[in-house]
């Protein structure tokens, strides 16, 4: 399974771009704002990236339990 710290960084890293994102709307700075976007984009990807890991993993031990039995 993935990392609980890689978890909890990339969540981070989300919170991050989705306050970078609302700081560039408030001060109408574009880049900033798009920045936040990517940032965001980026961390969901990564999370998304974790939960395939899980389910691989999840799989695995489920095929190993199979040949236990």
């Amino acid at each position: 399974m993935s990392d609980a710290s890689d978890r909890m960084k990339h969540k981070a890293e989300e919170v991050v771009g989705a306050a970078k994102e609302k700081t560039g709307a408030a001060t109408d700075n574009d880049r900033l704002e798009n920045e936040g976007r990517a940032d965001q984009a980026g961390a969901q990807a990564k999370q998304g990236v974790d939960k395939a890991k899980d389910r691989v993993a999840e799989g695995v031990d489920k095929v190993k339990g199979a040949f236990k039995r």
